[in-house]
């Protein structure tokens, strides 16, 4: 066995910047979370109505405010040197940063010194926060809510004042994010634990959950409050349907949970913390009875048993779970056998130096031709009619993500956790590359701006309301943040009289129109072949059966 160095909290600082800078900025606001999540960003940063959260006119009640609101104030503040959206998606990196600080202290809480940096590569590592944790959506705000209430846990048997505020603050935060689960999930948890183990009955855990309650409160009461007194139909509306109506499946709100969904996805979305928790538990299988172990194995067990009871499921429900899979991830990820640990780092150098390098190819092939390379496969995803620029920051940050990988593989071998570390830097590596080298031709795909604008250009200038049927919540917002239109939803508003009517359907499906309207333009994303928009406009005559 070499020598194993440990990591170095600026070696640490480094890689997470690497990995969570990029993919922050550059690109508009996409589906299937950030375009509706936006939408409402925008009312707060408009309006200063900052009690209920509204989407493109319409009141929006599926969460609370919390995320919007901070998204809004970050837009404020940087969107003189950034597009508005951009602004607002900086909000999802200080939150996922803030995660990533309090996973590592909560893993050095648990196994001590030295373990708070190795649950932090086994966090970023996970598969499922890569794309997350670059989104701009409530989930991750209640994903550091979560971290913040698990570190309070870590902590409540030392030193119960400060533990009791942050287990209290992360619930309220959680709470202020998405609701009822997060109060729910720690609730559970925190009973539990007395209940399952005598070594939590103690007076510091009683008084550390006295403190929870009373700074939870704050959290818990001030907007409900300020809601219901502002509507106590929009108040029930959040409530009733959105989150006890949605959990137990009478609102038939949200995708429908499969059965074994999260047993399914688990393997790949928390991959490499999950096998690693499972290492580290196998290795200290004599001792999981001690407190400290005892919290990160009943925390994934509660969470995966809330979120599988659940009548909806998503794997964006499922971040919260990496957390205390990367805290107990950090016990054994030095203590691999010595050849597990060597045929993995060099499985992780070979897979990600072959992606890194077909993305340096293809980038280099479109920027030789000024069109994206001929690979018939990714014809499937992307369109071949995008024209690639150069841009000159965006080559200097993927060349030196490049560079400093190429310069920490002779070094790897320094480290006891050198095959966790090749995956991270490896993930970092190749998300870096997309991120900077890609992004222009993903953004052309999936933005709405300029299918919108073609829109707009299809209208005249004094075209009056616009009427909108089947649009969805992320094109509202889109239509409106990009050519400042909000549409009178036919569905909401069937008594509208506008010129020109918006339909949003399947490409290929025919619509017999009754009112004497005519085709005047028809578009869709670039990268989508699903979705076709189709802008009638009313003229005399009989209806026309238009092609979508």
């Amino acid at each position: 066995m070499t020598s194993q160095r440990q990591l170095t909290l600026p070696f640490a600082l480094l890689l997470g910047i690497a990995y969570v800078v990029p993919g922050l900025v550059g690109h508009d606001p996409w589906k299937p979370n950030e375009a509706y999540s936006f939408g409402i960003i925008y009312h707060f940063w408009g309006s200063g109505d900052w009690v209920v959260p509204t989407l493109a006119g319409e009141p929006f009640m599926e969460k609370p405010p919390l995320f919007y609101i901070s998204a809004a104030c970050v837009a404020r503040l940087f969107s003189f040197w950034l597009p508005l959206h951009d602004a607002a998606r900086l909000t999802s990196g200080i939150f996922v940063a803030a995660t990533v600080v309090l996973v590592g202290l909560s893993a050095r809480a648990t196994w001590g010194e030295g373990r708070g940096l190795v649950a932090v590569m086994a966090f970023l590592g996970c598969l499922g926060l890569l794309v997350d944790s670059h989104q701009m959506y409530t989930d991750i705000a209640l994903l550091a809510g979560f971290a913040l209430s698990y570190y309070g846990l870590a902590l409540s048997r030392t030193r119960p004042a400060l533990a009791g505020l942050a287990l209290g603050t992360g619930v309220g935060i959680g709470f202020m994010s998405k609701g009822l689960i997060a109060p729910g999930i720690m609730g559970c948890l925190a009973v539990l634990l007395p209940a399952l183990s005598g070594a939590w009955r103690s007076r510091d855990y009683a008084r550390c959950l006295a403190v929870a309650l009373a700074a939870a409160m704050p959290w818990l009461t001030i907007w409900p409050y300020a809601l219901y007194q502002r509507s106590p139909e929009l108040f029930m509306q959040w409530f009733w349907v959105n989150n006890i109506g949605r959990y137990f499946g009478f609102a038939h709100l949200g995708a429908a949970s499969e059965p074994w969904f999260y047993t399914q996805t688990l393997p790949w979305f928390a991959w490499p913390a999950l096998p690693l928790a499972l290492w580290s538990a196998w290795l200290a299988r004599k001792v999981l009875k001690l407190p400290a172990l005892q919290l990160p194995v009943l925390a994934v067990i509660v969470m995966l048993a809330v979120l599988g009871a659940s009548a909806s499921a998503g794997t964006q429900y499922a971040l919260p779970v990496l957390v205390p899979l990367s805290v107990m991830a950090a016990g054994g990820a030095n203590l691999l056998p010595e050849r597990v640990a060597t045929a993995i780092d060099w499985l992780c150098r070979v897979v990600f130096g072959l992606l890194a390098l077909a993305l340096w190819w293809g980038w280099t092939e479109m920027m030789l031709r000024g069109r994206p390379p001929e690979w018939s496969w990714l014809a499937r995803y992307l369109p071949m009619d995008f024209k690639p620029a150069f841009q000159g920051f965006a080559v200097a940050a993927a060349v030196a993500l490049t560079l400093a990988w190429g310069l920490l593989l002779p070094r790897l071998r320094e480290w006891g956790i050198r095959p966790l570390l090749s995956w991270t830097a490896g993930l970092t590596l190749v998300w870096g590359l997309v991120s900077t080298l890609w992004l222009p031709w993903l953004d052309y795909a999936k933005s709405y701006r300029g299918m919108f604008a073609s829109m707009q250009r299809a209208l005249p200038k004094d075209h009056g309301c616009l009427a909108s049927q089947d649009l969805g919540e992320h094109e509202r917002a889109m239509l409106e943040y990009v050519t400042g239109i909000v549409s009178a939803r036919r569905e909401v508003r069937p008594d509208a009289r506008c010129d020109f009517l918006l339909l949003q359907g399947k490409a290929g499906d025919r619509v017999q129109l009754q009112d004497g309207r005519q085709l005047v333009w028809e578009g869709s994303r670039p990268g989508d072949n699903s979705e076709r928009f189709s802008l009638f406009g009313r003229k005399s005559g009989a209806g026309v059966a238009a092609p979508r």
